[in-house]
């Protein structure tokens, strides 16, 4: 990822192993709106998951910046500060008004975020004057006919769209979206769906044109069955595995990740990580 970046690699724990296991991080679920439907995604307000899209809560951007203080002096070795949801971070103006709050309160920490890429060409450079260094973009799929299926619909510019036609403008999108983050000076990290049964031989074909598009890592999730998706098997290790050999031949792999919660905090290596969580929300969302 090169010496212009390793001030931020080395201390950010979802893009360097070795942080994964000392630096802290917090993810901020300020985002409840998303702008596509994913047949994998169930969105969720509790606290007994531990998966994306899963908050105990949704904050206000000055709730976050509390709940941000209040972390810093809680939480070991705190130098992350990310929005990854509930929804789709960039669909939701909460996102960029809590970026604002801690860019003018805590411009020492690393800002980052997740997405689904619609939204990330016209916001990028948005994002990189409110400090945002690094930017996760969930790519599933390069093929229209695959992406029709791992996506129910898109919500661009107010209409619903399905079929071949929002696989297509989703995927032109996310890599646009994806030059222009690097073109804003971000790093950028391409998360990946592995679907056994859908996307399998998808993988090796998104790391090669991730390289060509410029992307610092790339990171395989595999699948949790959920909505449209629950009868779905997750992949095997050897599946996970096979698709990182490829993979790896054009982007870095990060092998480490949690498949967090999007109001997570704490280091994520550390087994008692989920439990501090749990607490955390606990005592500042009920006393």
């Amino acid at each position: 990822m090169g010496s212009k970046y390793a001030h931020i690699t080395m201390a950010h724990p979802c893009f360097n192993e070795k942080s994964h296991f000392t630096v802290g991080r917090i993810h901020l679920p300020v985002a409840p709106k998303c702008n596509i439907q994913c047949n994998y995604c169930t969105r969720s307000i509790n606290k007994c998951e531990f998966r994306p899209g899963v908050s105990a809560c949704i904050l206000s951007p000055q709730e976050a910046l509390d709940r941000l203080e209040k972390a810093l002096k809680e939480t070991q070795n705190l130098k992350v500060v990310g929005i990854a949801g509930p929804g789709e971070s960039l669909a939701n103006d909460a996102t960029f008004e809590t970026l604002k709050l801690i860019d003018e309160k805590y411009p020492e920490l690393i800002k980052c975020l997740s997405t689904n890429g619609l939204m990330l060409k016209e916001r990028a450079g948005e994002l990189a004057k409110l400090g945002v260094k690094t930017v996760t973009v969930t790519v599933n799929a390069l093929d229209e006919e695959i992406a029709e299926k791992v996506y129910a619909w898109v919500n661009l510019d107010k209409e619903i769209l399905k079929g071949k036609e929002a696989a297509r403008k989703l995927l032109d999108r996310q890599w646009e979206g994806i030059l222009a983050a690097k073109k804003a000076g971000m790093l950028v990290k391409i998360n990946s769906v592995l679907i056994p049964e859908i996307n399998l031989h998808e993988i090796e074909k998104i790391a090669l044109k991730g390289r060509d598009y410029g992307a610092d890592l790339m990171n395989l999730i595999p699948l949790i069955p959920l909505n449209m998706f629950k009868e779905l098997r997750p992949p095997t290790c050897e599946e996970i595995s096979g698709a990182r050999a490829k993979a790896e031949e054009y982007l870095p792999q990060f092998k480490l990740c949690r498949q967090c919660r999007a109001d997570a905090v704490g280091i994520p290596g550390h087994d008692s990580d989920y439990h501090k969580e749990k607490r955390l929300d606990s005592e500042y969302f009920h006393g």
